[in-house]
């Protein structure tokens, strides 16, 4: 009978233990929020859920937020901000909570997710002619401030005008700054040229 007993036991046991997970030598554990806490380690940010368990393993595209309690890549709306460099420029996009890319890597910056909508900086190429000698085009490139929707879809341009940028490392050093601002759940301050802000109200893409 004793046997039995123990051998329940065993049984009962053995999936707790193998159930388990202890994650070592940690540099950073983040506050919990969408559910999620940041955890860092050889410099590599993963996520873990309420349980302990790795729900999005290390890896080196996690973009930081500044937050008075430290720097680390957060949850917002099920978003998460990302980056990946190419010919040595940043380019931001999203991952969802299940590590899944949702908006690919295209904006020169980004910002949180809040309430289901972040301020991005959308890059546009125009055609502007064609250098014979050379047979290459030449083309211009501009970038907006606009609102996106957690599926990456613009809702609004809040500066319909745009800014002249060149695509080249030594010109973008760091991203460009997004100085719009959402003030309020139907309101943005745009910072203009003249150093001056204007109040615009939000567009209900839902009555558009």
């Amino acid at each position: 009978m004793k046997k039995v007993v123990i051998l329940l036991m065993v049984l009962f046991l053995i999936p707790v233990f193998v159930g388990a997970q202890t994650i070592e030598n940690l540099e950073f554990i983040s506050p919990f929020n969408d559910g999620l806490s940041a955890i860092k380690k050889d410099n590599q940010w993963a996520f873990i859920n309420q349980e302990g368990a790795i729900v999005i393993n290390f890896r080196n595209d996690l973009v930081p937020t500044k937050f008075n309690d430290g720097n680390y890549p957060v949850f917002f709306n099920n978003r998460c901000l990302i980056m990946k460099e190419i010919n040595e420029i940043s380019y931001f996009g999203y991952i969802d909570t299940s590590g899944k890319t949702i908006i690919d890597t295209q904006f020169l910056n980004a910002q949180n997710f809040q309430n289901n909508e972040a301020i991005v900086l959308k890059l546009t190429e125009e055609f502007i002619g064609k250098n014979d000698v050379l047979g290459k085009n030449i083309v211009q490139y501009k970038y907006y401030e606009v609102t996106i929707d957690t599926d990456g879809n613009i809702n609004q341009y809040l500066t319909p005008k745009g800014f002249n940028t060149v695509l080249d490392k030594k010109y973008l050093k760091t991203p460009p700054e997004i100085t719009s601002r959402k003030i309020s759940d139907n309101l943005y301050a745009i910072y203009g040229e003249n150093k001056n802000w204007t109040i615009i109200k939000k567009i209900n893409v839902n009555q558009l």
